[in-house]
């Protein structure tokens, strides 16, 4: 597999040309119009860097809307066309702003939905191939049973859906989010899509984690990022899951599984959303059988998207109460977040105290695993240790005292974090 996240093996290259773009000349007018109206007076060459166009394409529209008496220029910043120094007239002015009443977009000019299906089709989740000491090193700053990271592996290869299950606190939406790691390569998204005349806003700064690109000759429209990351919990609705319209802009935002596309996409807490399990998971029918995904715009009219992505399903209610045997069947590999032995708490306790600046001391360790675990039947739990210490830490502040794992201390702090009876 790709083992640094910087590789990847597709490219967009720079368009030569109107044709290599994928757009319409009016379209590109519309994006210079709005760019002058919205900047003020710039040069050729500052217009072509916003719109991520080539030099010579941005050139030709400007002396074309020039000749219309839309544009003129003011003069020269420096020498050469691209130091010319542009701005609108009255009649220029006057068209920007219809343009802006088509949609307010004003950033690098879009691609063709076709040109992304490509791209999509060029960096599948289903090229990527994974072994044991890539999920490993993924997941090396987790405690884990090697069952699991057995588990885990097989499902990103297949590329198509996990379940992970289990009781909370076992870190499955730390497990969750360390797959795309494991995944490695890095991918291009665009920054927008164009489809049927409309805009649909795709790059997000918070899913999409841009890496150094020292690549040659790349089409500025596009982003090299990891392959991305999009967590979504119990706030998600229906609606989210379809194009976004915003009626002050007139553009589209991407949903989320779109945005998910050549990475991941993890609905955690799946069962507690505002919607019942059956209606999100019928959702997920079609694009999981036919790997493409169907989205409407405000005309009615509906597109076909590709669905690319390692779909993943994290909850710690009964899988049985949320899914039929049918969607069970759909989803390929179920994962039990197994909780932690006593062996493995030890670990991650330790590794907690480094963290949180607290000393470990094994009599303080041993006391608390007696009197607060075995003597009660308490289960482990894999962030249990990172609570107590946080609020050991506070307790330590509020009492003046250097932190430590004093039976007082440890026994104050439990009383606080679990609910006990009186």
């Amino acid at each position: 597999m790709l083992t640094d996240a910087t590789e990847v093996g597709y490219v967009p290259r720079s368009a030569q040309n109107l044709e290599e773009t994928g757009l319409s000349s009016s379209l590109i007018d519309d994006l210079l119009l709005k760019r002058l109206f919205q900047g003020g007076p710039q040069t050729a060459g500052d217009i072509a860097d916003s719109l991520a166009l080539p030099f010579l394409l941005i050139l030709h529209n400007l002396n074309e809307l020039r000749r219309l008496h839309h544009t003129h220029v003011l003069g020269s910043a420096g020498y050469g066309e691209r130091n010319y120094i542009y701005t609108l007239t009255e009649e220029g002015e006057a068209r920007a702003k219809s343009a802006f009443d088509r949609n307010r977009y004003d950033g690098p000019a879009p691609v063709p939905l076709s040109a992304y299906v490509q791209s999509v089709e060029a960096q599948t989740v289903r090229g990527v191939v994974v072994t044991r000491h890539d999920v490993t090193e993924a997941f090396h700053d987790l405690v884990l049973h090697d069952a699991l990271i057995n588990e885990i592996g097989p499902a990103i290869n297949a590329g198509q859906s996990l379940f992970f299950h289990g009781a909370a606190g076992n870190g499955k939406t730390a497990l969750a989010t360390r797959i795309t790691r494991a995944m490695g390569s890095a991918v291009y998204v665009p920054h927008a899509i164009e489809t049927e005349g409309s805009i649909i806003e795709f790059f997000d700064p918070v899913s999409h984690l841009p890496v150094p690109d020292d690549a040659r000759d790349v089409d500025p429209r596009w982003v090299k990022i990891h392959r991305p990351t999009v967590v979504v919990g119990g706030e998600l609705k229906l609606e989210n899951l379809d194009l976004n319209y915003n009626p002050t802009r007139r553009t589209y935002e991407a949903p989320f599984q779109l945005k998910a596309n050549t990475g991941m996409f993890l609905i955690d807490d799946f069962g507690r959303q505002q919607m019942s399990p059956a209606e999100l998971l019928n959702r997920w029918i079609v694009p999981l059988e036919l790997r493409v995904d169907f989205l409407k715009l405000q005309s009615g009219r509906k597109i076909e998207v590709p669905f690319d992505e390692l779909l993943v399903l994290s909850t710690n209610l009964d899988p049985t109460s949320l899914m039929d045997e049918a969607f069970t069947r759909r989803i390929k590999y179920k994962v039990h977040a197994r909780s932690p032995d006593e062996s493995m708490f030890r670990e991650i306790f330790v590794a907690a105290c480094d963290q949180f600046g607290v000393p470990f001391n094994q009599e303080g360790f041993d006391y608390l695993i007696e009197r607060h675990y075995r003597k009660i039947g308490r289960e482990f739990r894999g962030v249990h240790p990172r609570d107590i210490l946080d609020q050991l830490v506070a307790l330590c502040r509020y009492i003046e005292e250097p932190p430590r794992m004093d039976p007082e201390l440890i026994d104050a702090v439990v009383h606080t974090y679990f609910i006990t009876q009186s």
